[in-house]
């Protein structure tokens, strides 16, 4: 391994691409003070979502506020991280985020406070809720950028990407957990207050590392190519997110269907999530030959077709198993869907292009719980199933489909090193941010 200062001033690493491991990962001079921070402030999603849907029900006596805060506070926070990541690659990490960080760790607090007894106005909650969400840190799409600033070996960058990835899952396995330990000495609206802290905390920490860019000169408007570079990786974002949020509810209507016991559920999609993590190693550690593009589409392709097989399972062990693989499909097509926007991106542009395939993620997952309510018990089980995996094969088919001559094919406005070495292996979770 070898450091360099590259010529925007960044320190970056560079290794033999026959023996990155996760473990060099890690040994990236900077990476893991940083990483650590990203993740404890990225863990305030794995709990905030939990704790405002129990504090709010609980302070306004209603499972339908609830909901309706719940949604304006995941629009707000999904559908304006665009916006939110281009003042990031404009004003620098550090400029940026500590602003949002604390705008959003106050107006958590504020929710806290008035959802902490019950009585809580409805309107004025789901006002706070909203604002909080239209402040929260990109710390995701800011954590890969970075990591694209740090590393130059494809490789090595795959890996990382993965390592992310499938650290975030966890975030969102230990996330409700968490919360739900909490309620154990305290309100719910002591998560909320959690939430905040852990940003917030955490967001501080991040932008002390000495290795996060600063701020970019204003940047003209994004070329056609680059634009174009990005609908796929935001198109198969979308699909997976559709898909798989639509099977988090298949999988409790068929449990109730046959009459298992409800509780059996989390450990069905712990299995989806087992899957996704192992999956996310996997596809970190193997020296593809195929282009990022290539991968993406199989990827997603491999997700719907087995989501689709999911429906003939005739009992709970056979969809479990079923449900693994699948969601060992699940990371390295997220993954590599990010990578591909990272490649795309023009420089100074990289945390808007992950926020967008972000945003492809958490819009898909919103329209698959909506489409997936209105069907189930309308329509067989086995049906919805094949409809989930279709959503995820319809946009790896459309992935796949290059433009005419003129517009935009697999290369970048900004790669790095040779063609080969890109093609090898470089450009490789609903709730993501």
């Amino acid at each position: 391994m070898s450091l360099f200062r590259s010529s925007q001033g960044n320190f970056r690493v560079s290794t033999h691409p026959s023996r990155p491991s996760y473990a060099a990962v890690l040994r990236v001079p900077h990476a893991r003070h940083a990483f650590t921070a990203a993740l404890t402030a990225r863990l305030s999603y794995g709990t905030v979502a939990l704790a405002v849907l129990l504090s709010v029900s609980r302070a306004t006596g209603s499972w339908a506020v609830s909901g309706t805060v719940l949604s304006l506070f995941g629009a707000t926070t999904v559908f304006l991280m665009p916006l939110r990541a281009s003042l990031i690659d404009r004003h620098g990490p550090r400029r940026a985020l500590l602003p949002m960080s604390a705008l959003y760790g106050a107006l958590l607090s504020v929710l806290a406070a008035l959802t902490w007894r019950p009585g809580a106005p409805a309107a004025l909650v789901a006002v706070s809720a909203a604002l909080a969400g239209a402040c929260a840190p990109p710390l995701g799409p800011t954590m890969r950028a970075l990591w694209s600033e740090l590393v130059e070996d494809p490789g090595l960058l795959r890996r990382a990407y993965s390592l992310d990835g499938v650290a975030e899952e966890l975030l969102y396995v230990c996330g409700p957990a968490l919360v739900g330990a909490l309620m154990g000495i305290a309100p719910p609206a002591a998560g909320i207050l959690l939430s905040a802290a852990l940003n917030v905390a955490g967001t501080c920490v991040f932008v002390s590392s000495p290795v996060l860019p600063g701020p970019r000169p204003a940047r003209r408007r994004a070329r056609p190519a680059a634009v174009r570079g990005l609908l796929p990786p935001v198109a198969v974002a979308l699909g997976v997110g559709l898909a798989l949020s639509s099977v988090e509810l298949l999988v409790m209507a068929f449990v109730t269907e046959r009459s298992h016991d409800p509780a059996l559920v989390p450990w069905v999609l712990g299995a989806l999530s087992a899957g996704s993590a192992l999956g996310g190693l996997a596809n970190g550690a193997v020296r593809w030959r195929t282009t990022a593009r290539a991968r993406l589409c199989r990827f997603a392709a491999a997700l719907g077709l087995v989501l689709a097989l999911a429906g003939l399972a005739r009992d709970l062990w056979t969809l479990t198993a079923v449900t693994a693989l699948a969601g060992a499909f699940t990371a390295p097509a997220l993954t590599t869907a990010y990578l591909l926007a990272d490649e795309t991106a023009a420089e100074g542009s990289r945390t808007r292009a992950g926020a967008w395939v972000n945003t492809g993620v958490n819009a898909g997952s919103s329209a698959g719980a909506l489409a997936a309510g209105l069907l189930i018990g309308r329509v067989p089980l086995s049906l919805c199933f094949a409809l989930a995996g279709g959503a995820a094969l319809v946009t790896a088919a459309a992935a796949a489909v290059r433009p005419h001559a003129g517009g935009w094919s697999h290369g970048s406005p900004r790669s790095r090193g040779t063609g080969a070495a890109r093609t090898g292996g470089a450009a490789a979770p609903c709730r993501r941010r």
